[in-house]
């Protein structure tokens, strides 16, 4: 009956350690993760991904497709079951051993029964049972950062194929005005009204306009492709709407105030290796414990001959420390516990050096964000009001007006590049905050037109 009660002491949890993954997740990206088991659950999970399709993604709701929809999240919360299976079966002793032998000879039959348990197994159970207890807590950190860097790329994506969508549509814009003037300086030329440099200039300019679309418009592709994949979304899905700009700055930066002490107590990675570390600090208390008796075994045995009376006894099975006397178990247990606990003093002083650049990287693209939107791109619409004016007048050539046209747009192109900057550093900075170390980000070019030609006269 105690051997029964022990084998069945552990059980499996309700929601498998996924409520504490939910939560850790909502704290950084104010949504929760939900593990299909079924195929009821799939099917609610792609019945809601159907639902957010219907309109232009924002950033949030791609997040979300992104949470219910991509297949390699799933495949690694999986991990989750088999980190709580390991602590299960921590909780519960190994199946007994039963073994059988009988003998005959000069009319004489011999048998021998004997049933064994593993006594060192439940000696080290509560302790074994901790181990494994840290090591699942440290799966459920593990699943909650895999959710949250997926949300991390599929922000980073998303702005990136926002912005590069933003950059083709204002460098066609360049490129319709170059095939204007490339056409105009053609029959100028040819009427004799032009010379033949100036209209060659203006040809090579269309000339690389007309590449720099091409790029940008593979860009645009590749950008999209990865923000789909990251959705998990195949055949119709993917043909998903993106909005036509990405979203306005805001109208003042984030506080960000004890920054180095909130990336220390709330970075992922950081809970990762501490949890890791103790984990290692108690299987070397486990080790220690264990050095000189690696198997101890003890059970029932009984032996009956022919003709004669069953004899009942006990048997215990012990490893001899002869030859191996468990110190260099101990001692790599030792090294290895060393080994992370300088790795979380290391990955500490990282943390805050990457909290503090990150900071300033946000504040510099927020600055120049800031700096297009309310300086540059205004003031060149003044020149081009001007220069509009200037050309009713007859005061200059429509030349230089389509010249003036291609800078202005050539300066809301790069205004749109800040302004996407700026919000691939904020997700940096939210990263090394809360996450871990931020992602180089992958973007686009900044794809500005090329110089505008000297214009004709």
């Amino acid at each position: 009956m105690t051997m029964a009660a022990l084998a069945g002491c552990a059980s499996f949890s309700d929601d498998g350690g996924l409520k504490q993954v939910s939560e850790l997740t909502r704290e950084r990206i104010a949504q929760p993760v939900v593990l299909q088991r079924d195929a009821a659950q799939t099917e609610t999970a792609q019945a809601r991904v159907s639902e957010l399709l219907k309109a232009p993604l924002d950033v949030d709701a791609a997040v979300e497709v992104a949470l219910l929809s991509n297949r390699d999240l799933q495949a690694q919360l999986a991990n989750l079951g088999i980190a709580e299976a390991d602590l299960v079966r921590a909780g519960r002793l190994r199946n007994p051993g039963v073994s059988f032998g009988r003998l005959s000879g000069n009319g004489v039959v011999e048998y021998d029964r004997t049933v064994m348990f593993d006594l060192l197994g439940l000696l080290t159970m509560p302790m074994a049972r901790q181990i494994e207890q840290q090591r699942f807590e440290r799966a459920q950190l593990q699943a909650a950062q895999d959710a949250v860097t997926l949300a991390i790329n599929t922000r980073r994506a998303y702005f990136n194929a926002v912005g590069a969508q933003e950059q083709l549509r204002y460098l066609q814009q360049v490129k319709e005005t170059a095939d204007i003037a490339n056409e105009l300086a053609k029959r100028m030329a040819q009427a004799g009204n032009f010379n033949r440099l100036t209209q060659m200039r203006e040809q090579a300019f269309y000339a690389d306009t007309t590449a720099q679309v091409a790029r940008i418009q593979q860009q645009s592709l590749a950008d999209r492709e990865r923000l789909t994949r990251l959705l998990g979304l195949t055949g119709a899905r993917a043909k998903f709407q993106l909005p036509d700009r990405l979203p306005e700055l805001p109208k003042q930066t984030l506080e960000v105030r004890g920054a180095e002490q909130t990336a220390m107590e709330k970075r992922l990675d950081i809970q990762i290796a501490r949890r890791q570390t103790d984990a290692l600090a108690r299987a070397l208390g486990l080790t220690q414990s264990t050095r000189m008796v690696n198997v101890l075994e003890v059970g029932y045995q009984n032996k009956s001959e022919t003709g004669l009376q069953r004899a009942n006894g006990y048997e215990i099975s012990l490893e001899l420390p002869i030859f191996d006397f468990g110190t260099a178990r101990v001692a790599r247990a030792e090294a290895t516990y060393l080994q992370a606990m300088n790795r979380v003093a290391a990955l500490g002083v990282q943390a805050q050096s990457e909290v503090r650049e990150s900071h300033a990287a946000y504040r510099t693209a927020y600055d120049l964000a800031r700096y297009y939107r309310d300086e540059v791109v205004p003031l060149r619409k003044r020149i081009s009001e001007e220069n509009l004016l200037r050309y009713n007048g007859m005061l200059i050539s429509v030349f230089e007006l389509l010249a003036d046209a291609r800078e202005q747009v050539a300066s809301v192109n790069n205004a749109v590049v800040s302004l996407r900057d700026f919000w691939i550093a904020q997700i940096n900075l939210d990263t090394a905050l809360t996450v871990g170390s931020p992602i180089p980000a992958t973007v686009s070019p900044t794809s500005s037109p090329v110089a505008a030609p000297t214009p004709g006269h």
